[in-house]
C-alpha cells in the first residue's frame, strides 16, 4: 500500500506510541485468569482427564412397584420393594430416601420457603405420604428392621447390620398412599378436562438418594426450583387404573394384549411401522366404552425400563392417543407416542406432537448419542414442561412453535440428565444449560428451519448481562432469584457452549469432546470438574480462563477496538479487553475495494494485560474493522466493537 506520511499521520503515530508504551508494560498480569481456579486434580475415583478413575463406583437401586389409581378420591395406593446394591468401599448402616410428596404439606420446608406472592413452584398443602409396613433387611438372611426417621422430604431407614461394602445388598420395602395434588410444583398433578381427569404422575414413589464419592449422602431437601439426583437401576412397575383409562409410562409397555382392544392392538402395531402418526384412539372414540378392552372395573398396565434413574406415568379416560415409528442410527426402531385431550387436538396443536417427538429423538440420536429407551411419550397436562426418562409432561395449551419448543426441550433432557446423570439440585446448568444448547441445533434441523433457532443471537440477552441484579451460573437453583433462573440455569450456560463450538474451538474439536463426554459419563454421575477436565483433554485446549470467568461469577465480555493506526505501510490495531471475561478476538477487515479478510487472535494475548496491539499487514486500504462479525459473543458494549466507531441512534 502506498502511503504519504503527513502531519495527521505523525499525530496518529504519536498516539499509537503512547498506547504501545502502555500496552507493552507487564505490571498488569492476568495469569490468575488462566490458571487453576478450583481443585481439579484427579484421584482414584475421578481422573484428571475427566474420566471415571480406576476405582470409580456408584450404587444401584432396582425397583418393583405396584400402584392403584383411584379416580374418585384422586389417590395413589401401592407397595414398593427396592433392592439396593452398595458398590462403595465402605459399609452403610442406613440409607436415605426422598419423599417428594411430603412437599405438599403446610409444614414442609418447600411450603415455608415459598414467597408470599408465589411462583412456578407452588404446590398443594393438603397432601403428603402415608407409609406403613416399612422394612429394611440386609441380604437374603438378614434380620428385619422397621427403624426409620422421616424429616420433611427425607427418610432414613436403618438396618439390623451394615450393608457390606463393594457389592453388599439390602432390601427396603413399604406400602404407601397419598392424594394426588392438583398443583404439583409444575412437575406433576392433575387436570380436569371435559372427558375426565388427566393424572400426570411423577415423584410418585419413595426414591433412593445418591451416595457418592464426593458428598457421601446427597440429602438436600426438596424445596422447589432444585430438581433431582438419582441412582440408576432397573424398574418393573404396574399401574391399576379404571378400565376406561389409557395409561402411558416410562419404558417398555409389556402387556398390550391384556389391556387394549383388538382394534387398538392392531393400530398400535401399525404405528410401530409407520413414519407418520397413526391414531390408536381417535377423538370420537374417547368417550365410547366399547373401544376399551372392557367396559367397567379396572385394568393393570405393566411397564419396565432398565438402567434408568426414574420412571413417570400418566393416566386418563380423556386421552386421544397417536403414535409413530422412530428410526435410530443403529437400525433399531422404537415408538414415539402422544396422549392429549380433545381440547388440545388439531394440526396447529397436539396433532403434531408425535411428529415433533420423532424428529427430536432422531436428531439427538444421530448427532450425540443413541436414545436408549423403548418409547418416547409426550403427555398433555397442566404442566409447563417437565422431563422424565422417555416421557414428558407438556402444557395442554401449547401450540405450533411453542409446542415444538417445549417438546424438543423436554425430550432433550433424556441426554441431560437421564443418560448423563448429573446432580440437578446443585448444578442445574449441567442439564438445563447443556439441553438448551443441543435444542438450538435440533430446532435448526427441524423441517429445515420451520421454527426459529436463535440462541446464537446472544446480543438479545444484553439487558440481562448488564443488570446489576444478575447472578452467576454456579448459584444453586433454590437460592437464585426466580427472575434469574432462566438465565443462570438455561441461557447463560447454553450460550457458553455455543461460544465454545462456534467461536472458541470449532465444530470438529467441540463435537469430539462433547460426544466423548456423553459416552464416557453415560449412566454415571459427573461433577462440574469432570466436564471441564474432559472437554479440555479431548479438545486439547486449556479453557481455565473460560470456565472460571463464564461459569463462575458475574463478569461480562467487552472487547474493544480502541484505535487503528497506519504504521510502516500497514496498520496497527489497538485492542483492549474491558470486561472480566477474556476471549479470543475474531476480526473482520473490510477493504475499500469491497473484499474482506478475517483474523483470529488467540485468547493468550490477554495473559500479560488488558491491552494488545496487533500488526495487520496488507497492501489494501482498510475501510472498516469489526470484532465478532458473526455476533456470537454477548459483548455488553457493542459500541466499541467497530472501527470507525458506529453511530447509533438514541431511538
Amino acid at each position: 500500500m502506498k502511503y504519504t506520511l503527513g502531519k495527521l499521520s505523525v499525530l496518529f503515530l504519536s498516539l499509537f506510541m503512547a498506547h504501545f508504551a502502555v500496552a507493552q508494560q507487564v505490571e498488569e498480569n492476568n495469569q490468575g485468569e488462566f490458571g487453576d481456579f478450583i481443585y481439579r486434580k484427579g484421584n482414584m475415583f475421578r481422573s484428571a482427564s475427566g474420566k471415571p478413575g480406576p476405582n470409580y463406583w456408584q450404587n444401584e437401586a432396582d425397583y418393583k412397584i405396584d400402584v392403584t389409581l383411584n379416580d374418585e378420591d384422586h389417590s395413589i395406593t401401592g407397595s414398593i420393594s427396592i433392592t439396593y446394591t452398595n458398590n462403595s468401599p465402605e459399609e452403610l448402616d442406613f440409607v436415605w430416601l426422598s419423599l417428594e410428596q411430603n412437599r405438599f404439606t403446610k409444614e414442609s420446608r418447600g411450603t415455608l420457603t415459598t414467597p408470599i406472592q408465589g411462583n412456578r413452584y407452588n404446590g398443594d398443602v393438603d397432601g403428603g405420604y402415608k407409609l406403613s409396613n416399612i422394612n429394611g433387611k440386609v441380604g437374603k438372611k438378614g434380620d428385619n428392621s422397621n427403624r426409620f426417621v422421616i424429616n420433611d422430604t427425607r427418610m432414613q431407614v436403618f438396618f439390623a447390620e451394615p450393608i457390606p461394602a463393594k457389592g453388599g445388598q439390602a432390601t427396603i420395602s413399604m406400602d404407601f398412599s397419598y392424594i394426588i395434588p392438583v398443583k404439583g410444583m409444575d412437575r406433576m398433578g392433575r387436570l380436569e378436562v371435559e372427558e375426565g381427569t388427566i393424572y400426570a404422575l411423577a415423584q410418585w414413589y419413595p426414591r433412593l438418594a445418591v451416595f457418592d464419592d464426593v458428598k457421601g449422602w446427597n440429602v438436600e431437601p426438596y424445596l422447589g426450583a432444585g430438581e433431582f439426583y438419582l441412582e440408576y437401576g432397573d424398574f418393573e412397575y404396574s399401574v391399576t387404573a379404571p378400565a376406561q383409562h389409557i395409561v402411558v409410562g416410562s419404558g417398555e409397555f409389556l402387556n398390550p394384549g391384556e389391556v387394549l382392544s383388538k382394534e387398538m392392538q392392531n393400530r398400535l402395531n401399525q404405528a410401530m411401522k409407520s413414519d407418520t402418526a397413526v391414531q390408536i384412539l381417535k377423538a370420537e372414540e374417547v368417550a365410547d366404552p366399547a373401544t376399551r378392552a372392557k367396559s367397567d372395573g379396572t385394568l393393570t398396565w405393566k411397564f419396565k425400563i432398565e438402567n434408568s434413574r426414574d420412571v413417570a406415568f400418566a393416566s386418563s379416560k380423556a386421552f386421544i392417543w397417536d403414535a409413530a415409528k422412530v428410526d435410530l442410527p443403529s437400525g433399531k426402531t422404537i415408538i414415539a407416542q402422544s396422549v392429549y385431550p380433545k381440547e388440545s387436538d388439531g394440526q396447529e396443536a397436539w396433532a403434531r406432537s408425535t411428529e415433533y417427538s420423532k424428529a427430536s429423538i432422531e436428531h439427538y440420536s444421530e448427532m450425540w448419542f443413541e436414545f436408549p429407551y423403548a418409547s418416547a411419550t409426550n403427555v398433555a397436562a397442566d404442566i409447563g414442561g417437565m422431563e422424565y426418562p422417555g416421557l414428558n409432561f407438556c402444557s395442554f395449551e401449547s401450540k405450533g412453535e411453542d409446542l415444538w419448543g417445549v417438546t424438543d426441550h423436554e425430550f432433550g433432557h433424556n441426554w441431560f440428565p437421564m443418560i448423563v446423570g448429573s446432580n440437578e439440585r446443585l448444578y442445574p446448568w449441567m442439564d438445563e444449560g447443556f439441553n438448551t444448547f443441543i435444542n438450538h441445533y435440533s430446532t435448526q434441523a427441524f423441517n429445515d428451519g420451520e421454527y426459529t433457532a436463535d440462541l446464537d443471537h446472544t446480543r438479545k440477552y444484553l439487558s440481562w448481562f448488564n443488570r446489576e441484579t444478575r447472578e452467576g451460573i454456579e448459584t444453586y437453583p433454590d437460592v437464585v432469584n426466580t427472575s434469574n433462573l432462566g438465565m443462570t440455569a438455561y441461557m447463560k450456560p447454553g450460550i457458553g457452549l455455543i461460544m465454545l463450538r462456534e467461536y472458541i474451538l470449532d465444530h470438529a474439536r467441540f463435537d469430539n469432546a462433547f460426544k466423548s463426554y456423553i459416552k464416557t459419563w453415560a449412566y454415571k454421575h459427573p461433577q462440574p470438574t469432570d466436564f471441564f477436565n474432559h472437554m479440555e483433554n479431548v479438545a486439547g485446549e486449556n479453557l481455565n480462563w473460560f470456565w472460571q470467568n463464564w461459569f463462575y461469577g458475574t463478569e461480562n465480555i467487552d472487547l474493544s477496538i480502541d484505535a487503528v493506526y497506519p504504521y510502516g505501510g500497514n496498520y496497527v490495531l489497538a485492542l483492549s479487553n474491558r470486561g472480566g471475561v477474556p476471549m479470543p478476538v475474531l476480526l473482520e477487515v473490510i477493504f475499500e475495494d469491497g473484499s474482506s479478510e478475517r483474523v483470529k487472535l488467540p485468547v493468550e494475548i490477554w495473559q500479560r494485560g488488558n491491552q494488545w496491539n496487533h500488526l495487520f499487514q496488507s497492501d489494501k486500504v482498510v475501510k472498516s474493522i469489526e470484532i465478532d462479525p458473526d455476533k456470537i459473543l454477548p459483548d455488553v458494549n457493542i459500541g466499541n466493537d467497530k472501527w470507525p466507531a458506529a453511530i447509533y441512534d438514541k431511538d
